[in-house]
């Protein structure tokens, strides 16, 4: 593993363990050149999935990507991060699971609008006025109105 300070190639693991949701490794490493520690996630993938973009574009589909945006739904919102990294697992599994090499991003994005539901109302709106390109205030105000509270709030 490349030392991100450093750029070195060999670090060494001083300390391996899962994360709360079982769904990673997560390993502490320190690098032999510069001696700074890192963290590394390693994750299973089952297989290589496309994204099929609205204007036909094709992308290795990327987890990092779709944590960011439901990151970004969840900021300064009660939840902790384990449950966001939890349904960012489930979603990940759903695609690698689901029998299609390919998907449409649509697709995708209506995954995580059916989990963030579930999770927390204001994080679905969140999402929901970028994924459906909310325009105007009337927008929000239209789509929130079919909003039920879910959970504890």
């Amino acid at each position: 593993m490349r030392c991100p300070f450093c750029g070195h190639e060999d670090s060494q693991v001083k300390d391996s363990r899962p994360t709360d949701d079982g769904a990673a490794i997560r390993r502490r490493r320190q690098c032999e050149a510069c001696a700074a520690r890192f963290t590394t996630f390693e994750r299973i993938q089952l297989r290589d999935v496309w994204v099929t973009k609205s204007d036909g574009e094709r992308q290795p589909f990327d987890r990092d990507k779709l944590a960011r945006s439901v990151d970004i739904a969840c900021r300064k919102r009660p939840i902790e991060q384990a449950k966001i990294e939890k349904l960012v697992s489930g979603i990940q599994r759903q695609i690698e699971t689901g029998g299609d090499s390919e998907i449409p991003s649509r697709a995708i994005g209506e995954l995580v609008m059916e989990a963030l539901m579930a999770l927390d109302s204001v994080a679905y709106i969140r999402f929901a006025s970028v994924y459906k390109d909310f325009r105007e205030a009337k927008d929000f105000e239209d789509f929130a109105s079919t909003v039920k509270e879910v959970g504890g709030e």
